[in-house]
């Protein structure tokens, strides 16, 4: 399935367990327009209601991730006004749907991932990419100020100073070194990439989504600071005993058999 604008489109397929979404602008290395971003949006929500999909992916197209917002709409994906007259950051509100996801997401990375392109990976619980990956985070360069979510995601993973210093450069980080300071998950080798990153998504599809769906559920409540991860750890915690996945994977575990999970959500 996909949507299809003048400058890009964003493509979508279920595949098995995964439900797989593609960015498509190849004349801007994957850049977002506003309708990619409402699109974007659209389709990960269409995924996560999706029950036969487990796991979903984002990536670009060809060898490119996303160099961020399209310059050529940059008013319109961050600045668009609402039917109320609103300013609408068409942007944040993909990396929120993102973020809202019950299912677990991995953005899978490769060449220039830049500016609102890491935005929209780092929205992911977990960012796989290639350690010939281009990343660099550029508001600096063109004058502008980086979107609330992704500057706080930065200091929240890097510290102030660190978040500072790729802000304020808007330097290339070097893979290993995006890895290391938390703008990566991992990073893997280019000759290896399909292979581990696959890999890892066909795992995950097999576990316990009882366990991801809501570990997701309470790590996200601890990250946002809300002072509802308390009762909603009591809440979890207490309907653990009863849980289907819990007996499979138990029963499996003394049998020395594989666990075959039940649990749909």
């Amino acid at each position: 399935m996909s949507a299809t604008t003048l400058a890009g489109r964003i493509a979508s397929e279920v595949c098995g367990d995964v439900g797989a979404i593609v960015i498509e602008n190849p004349r801007q290395r994957n850049a977002l327009t506003r309708d990619m971003c409402l699109e974007l949006a659209k389709q990960v929500r269409r995924l996560d209601a999706d029950p036969k999909v487990k796991v979903i992916t984002l990536r670009g197209s060809g060898q490119d991730f996303s160099a961020g917002a399209a310059i050529n709409e940059l008013h319109q994906v961050l600045f668009d006004e609402g039917p109320d007259g609103e300013s609408i950051d068409h942007l944040s509100a993909a990396d929120a749907a993102i973020g809202a996801a019950r299912k677990p997401t991995v953005a899978l990375v490769r060449g220039t991932c830049m500016g609102g392109g890491w935005q929209i990976a780092s929205a992911c619980d977990i960012s796989i990419a290639a350690d010939s990956v281009k990343l660099a985070v550029t508001p600096s360069k063109l004058g502008i100020i980086y979107p609330r979510s992704g500057v706080e995601r930065l200091v929240q993973r890097l510290g102030a100073d660190k978040a500072k210093y790729v802000l304020f450069s808007a330097d290339l980080i070097p893979a290993e070194k995006a890895a290391a300071w938390g703008l990566l998950t991992d990073v893997v080798p280019e000759a290896d990439f399909e292979a581990l990153s696959q890999g890892l998504v066909a795992r995950m599809a097999t576990r316990s989504q009882y366990s991801i769906r809501t570990m997701k559920k309470l790590i996200d409540s601890l990250v946002s600071g809300s002072g509802a991860e308390d009762e909603l750890w009591r809440e979890e915690w207490a309907k653990l005993p009863a849980s289907e996945d819990f007996a499979v994977g138990q029963r499996a575990f003394l049998e020395g058999g594989r666990p075959r999970f039940t649990w749909g959500g």
